[in-house]
């Protein structure tokens, strides 16, 4: 059976040592996913503030910067001799993967292009992780990185494997198809069994599960028919797999931004993004307390707020790439 990486991503800083004062003429560039280098103005903002700003990551093996060149050029700026610090203790590759997650979660935003080049390089490090995976660790969508690796597999005419390794480390089918099919034959062996304990045996989620159920219920295929299509033509499908980028990290680093902890406006935006992001599977309890008369009601609502997010992170997007 073929080995997978384990490609379970943590609070990125649980990796990492106490923080420590390092002296500044001992730290190398960064193997940074930033190909433009940093921003001077952002460096002398950050010079300028009079708080404390985060420890920077510093790679142990090689001294070259994980994340904070911005805050060690604010530093040098400054004249300081020392910067706070915390050592990551990996691989190279592992400390560019960190690399990438910090820079998207906090301070001066990643490029599109950045981030592009980053989901390329990450792809050929651990061509065994999921789409969602990678997308979690560079900050795009899965369905952009499905599109993207089987662009590259075409060129590089390679073979995919039949699974690949999610973010908590669970093996899953690439095709949603094969774990539809898996989750029917569950639930006719054991029609008792709840919704979590089938996906987990499937290797789906537990809303694919409720789907499969409410299909066989009124007597229908458990592969809708869209999906169906798309697996007779051999199409990519996206991975299953529990909730994207893990918020929870995200907010934590976007909370710790200097640019917005030390602002008014700052600190209304991260009141409006703490009171409207949705951590995984918050939403599984939410659905079970829907009583029947308003399913639709509700799923409708639920499609207006997703489409209203798409369109902020579009419109976001755009202006990050007008900005690169």
């Amino acid at each position: 059976m073929e080995q997978h990486v384990d490609v379970s991503l943590p609070d990125p800083l649980s990796g990492c040592s106490a923080v420590q004062w390092i002296p500044v003429r001992s730290l190398l560039p960064a193997d940074s996913p930033r190909t433009a280098g940093e921003d001077p103005a952002h460096t002398t903002m950050l010079a300028a503030l009079d708080a404390q700003l985060p420890p920077i990551i510093v790679h142990r093996a090689t001294m070259r910067v994980i994340d904070g060149m911005h805050r060690l050029g604010a530093a040098r700026l400054r004249g300081d001799d020392l910067v706070r610090a915390r050592y990551f203790d990996g691989t190279e590759q592992e400390a560019f993967v960190l690399a990438v997650r910090t820079n998207i979660a906090h301070g001066l935003p990643l490029s599109a292009d950045d981030r592009t080049r980053a989901m390329e390089r990450i792809i050929g490090s651990y061509p065994g992780w999921s789409d969602r995976a990678i997308a979690a660790a560079v900050g795009l969508g899965p369905r952009t990185v499905a599109k993207f690796r089987l662009r590259m597999q075409r060129e590089d005419r390679a073979d995919e494997a039949r699974t690949r390794t999610g973010r908590d480390g669970r093996t899953r089918p690439v095709h949603n198809a094969e774990g539809r099919l898996r989750a029917s034959e569950l639930i006719r062996e054991r029609p008792e069994a709840s919704l979590r304990a089938i996906a987990r045996e499937a290797g789906v989620s537990p809303s694919t599960v409720r789907d499969v159920r409410l299909r066989m219920e009124r007597g229908d295929d458990p592969l809708p028919p869209a999906r169906r299509r798309r697996d007779d033509s051999s199409a990519p499908v996206a991975t299953d797999g529990r909730a994207g980028p893990d918020l929870g990290a995200i907010l934590q680093g976007l909370q710790s931004d200097p640019a917005l902890r030390f602002s008014e406006s700052g600190r209304v935006l991260l009141r409006w993004m703490f009171s409207r992001a949705i951590r995984a599977d918050e939403w599984v309890d939410v659905a079970d307390k829907v009583p029947p008369h308003s399913t639709y009601i509700i799923a409708n609502l639920a499609r207006m707020c997703a489409e209203e997010w798409r369109q902020l992170a579009e419109d976001l997007e755009q202006r990050g790439a007008q900005q690169a």
